[in-house]
């Protein structure tokens, strides 16, 4: 049997509920997306749980998931892949955090936990508290993409087992960071101390200066979530038996793809933001697959809206993916396996990660070809695919791909 090659397109946040703004459509339904839904008529589709039903996934969890890695049996926090992928050497032993920039007041009172969505200066912020000393405990702190930043704690005796200082929401304190049982008690004094000597070393900053005199948000303190140690994985290459690439513009995504040993491609312009490279994303992926068997593609944009609560954007940003998919149509050679999907919903109306399926196609030549006429969260329910989970994904995919080893005689 020849061998295919297996390209996953991840659309993060792409799924949705209906607006009523749209006449109750989805964003994805009011989209105009030809070339989108042209992969739906010529593929098969389904619905994704990316984790089980009704689970409402971080971005972690769910790529693990989609990469064949169960989340319950894997996932140790997201700090140690926001610290991989911002470039941190996390070593055992190790406690990462995942950090934001945030605005808050004198009470440190949270006003905005994105800090304006900075999108300068986070280097020169972070370099002010990197190499930092709590006691007998070094902090390694490095700026990820936009507000987001990753915190590694190194010492003796640390433990994850802490409570996040992020209070998840604006208009309430910062939270003190708690052990949860007491061999932890080291990690979050640790960790107070580290709040503590990062709102005096940021509050007064030249970068934060320049943006009060803008009238811009202060990036004046950092909060912390997703405590965790570096997990074992199976490296992909060897579990699939396939060499394999990925292509993310956002920190967490990257991480992911190095603690799985994929290796990681920088795209000039893939910022991870809405002003990505899109059309740069499916050219990489493209050249990629000259020499890969599996490459991985993130594309942050649609969870951005949702989480912003901007459904005209949404719609906007998904009518870019779908040039960007366009350009790669033109292009995609005929032994390559296409899956398009996403790693959650993250629905305007919630302004957060849901617990509702998202839309899955795939494209192959030999694949069951489906009624399906549109690539949308109600369209694809009708689908050949039916309803799966995040963890059938890969097998589905080395299955079209003639990858997959048998089971039994």
């Amino acid at each position: 049997m020849e061998r295919r090659r297996i390209l996953l397109i991840v659309l993060d946040g792409l799924g949705d509920r209906p607006v009523k703004e749209l006449g109750h459509k989805t964003p994805l339904e009011a989209a105009n997306k030809p070339t989108l839904d042209w992969f739906a008529q010529n593929g098969i589709n389904g619905l994704l749980d990316p984790i089980a039903p009704g689970v409402r996934p971080g971005s972690d969890t769910s790529h693990l998931a989609l990469l064949g890695y169960d989340p319950f049996e894997v996932y140790t926090g997201r700090g140690p892949f926001e610290a991989a992928g911002v470039g941190i050497d996390v070593r055992k032993g190790d406690i990462a955090f995942r950090g934001n920039f945030v605005t808050v007041d004198e009470d440190r009172n949270v006003v905005d936990r994105r800090a304006g969505r900075i999108r300068e200066g986070t280097d020169e912020l972070a370099k002010a508290l990197d190499g930092m000393k709590l006691g007998r405990v070094k902090v390694l702190f490095r700026a990820g993409t936009d507000h987001r930043a990753a915190l590694v704690l190194r010492g003796k005796g640390l433990s994850p087992k802490v409570t996040d200082t992020d209070p998840h929401e604006e208009g309430v304190p910062v939270i003190e960071a708690k052990p949860l049982e007491s061999k932890a008690k080291a990690t979050a004094k640790a960790v107070n101390a580290f709040t503590d000597k990062a709102y005096g070393l940021l509050k007064d900053h030249a970068v934060n200066k320049a943006r009060a005199a803008k009238g811009e948000a202060l990036a004046n303190l950092v909060v912390l979530r997703g405590a965790g140690v570096v997990p074992h994985l199976e490296p992909f290459p060897e579990r699939y038996n396939v060499k394999a690439a990925g292509i993310a513009g956002v920190a967490l995504i990257r991480g992911i793809c190095r603690a799985v040993g994929i290796d990681v491609l920088d795209v000039p312009g893939a910022t991870g933001g809405l002003d990505t490279d899109m059309v740069a994303k499916a050219d990489a992926a493209l050249a990629a697959l000259e020499t890969a068997e599996f490459v991985l593609v993130n594309v942050k944009a649609p969870d951005l809206c949702g989480h912003d609560g901007q459904a005209s954007e949404k719609i906007r940003v998904i009518e870019r993916i779908d040039q960007m998919m366009a350009h790669l149509k033109s292009r995609l050679p005929a032994d390559v396996v296409l899956a398009l999907t996403a790693d959650h919903s993250t629905p305007v109306s919630v302004k957060d990660h849901s617990g509702d399926p998202v839309p899955v196609t795939i494209f192959a030549e030999g694949v069951h070809v489906d009624d399906v006429a549109r690539f949308d969260e109600r369209a694809v329910a009708r689908g050949g695919l039916g309803r799966i989970r995040g963890l059938d994904l890969m097998p589905i995919l080395l299955s079209l791909a003639n990858r997959a080893e048998k089971f039994g005689s």
